[in-house]
């Protein structure tokens, strides 16, 4: 039996459920040598702001016993850019392309959609309104649900394209920001960002990173991001994207069973880029081995303690 690994995020399709995370493989282009990218679920590109944007002053990264601490602040080169160099190269490599932008205001938000909607080689956007590095925008959007509504339901009205909206974890219950995001028409949400962390050097008695308090992502992340999934997942019915120290295919499985329709990898690209060959590959192994059909499947199918 071949499993059949293609998934559906609302009005996206995927051939499988493996996708790169925004902020850790670049545009996408920096990861093509180490794979097929037309072989992906799909690439979230880094996240767009309207302008190119220098990100955060240094240092911006901080390696822990506990995974990754960043700062970078959201670098990017800016909407008109990405359009004119990096989609086109990316459209010449069958990569199906989700694009992660974010805003210092709503205004900021509808006008990259609408100017993203259409735009040749643009699968689906991913709304960035959880990102913990930036002062505009980002997680003051992701913590408030009205904010996130109306911020959200700006986006929906200026693009047809799939809407996916990425959530904080650094809120109370991230099932009432999930339901304001979902009422305000996205089709799928990726959970989670970065967990807000700092981390001190005891030598010189400064924070390690400039901006003192930065994201933290890796496998020390995973409970957390796998808890949150299958929150959201009692909750509502709304397609989920799993994100959040996913390193092997077991990892993936993991959220699927969650509740999660496809994941991200992020922090593992910086070590072992590449590795999503072998997470597909992981996943498929995983079907026939217990006899399932389809990837789809999966979803959702933890077995709870009678």
């Amino acid at each position: 039996m071949t499993p059949d690994l293609a998934v559906r995020l609302g009005p996206l399709a995927l051939p499988n459920p493996v996708m790169l995370a925004s902020g850790t493989c670049g545009y996408g282009l920096e990861m093509a040598p180490h794979g097929d990218l037309s072989a992906l679920g799909a690439v979230v590109v880094k996240g767009l702001s309207l302008l190119p944007s220098p990100g955060n002053p240094p240092p911006r990264i901080v390696e822990t016993p506990s995974g990754m601490l960043n700062s970078i602040g959201l670098e990017n080169v800016g909407l008109a850019a990405f359009l004119a160099e990096k989609l086109p190269k990316l459209r010449r490599l069958g990569a199906r392309v989700v694009v992660n932008f974010y805003g210092g205001c709503r205004a900021d938000y509808r006008e990259l959609a609408a100017r993203l909607d259409g735009a040749e080689g643009v699968h689906a956007l991913e709304m960035n309104i959880s990102c913990p590095n930036v002062k505009l925008g980002g997680l003051q959007l992701g913590q408030d649900p009205r904010e996130a509504h109306r911020v959200v339901a700006a986006v929906r009205r200026a693009t047809r394209l799939p809407l996916l909206v990425k959530l904080t974890p650094n809120v109370t219950d991230v099932r009432v920001i999930a339901r304001a995001a979902a009422d305000a028409g996205a089709d799928a949400l990726t959970l989670i960002n970065t967990l807000q962390g700092m981390a001190i050097d005891v030598e010189t008695r400064r924070p390690a990173l400039a901006r003192t308090v930065g994201g933290l992502s890796g496998p020390a992340i995973r409970p957390v991001a796998v808890r949150m999934v299958w929150q959201v997942r009692q909750a509502l019915p709304i397609p989920i994207v799993g994100c959040g120290g996913v390193w092997t295919a077991r990892d993936a499985i993991e959220f699927l069973l969650a509740g999660a329709t496809a994941v991200q990898l992020g922090s593992v690209n910086f070590t072992h880029p590449g590795r999503w060959v072998e997470v597909v590959a992981g996943i498929g192994e995983y079907l026939r081995r217990h006899g399932v059909a389809r990837a789809a499947d999966l979803v959702g199918k933890l077995e709870p303690w009678a």
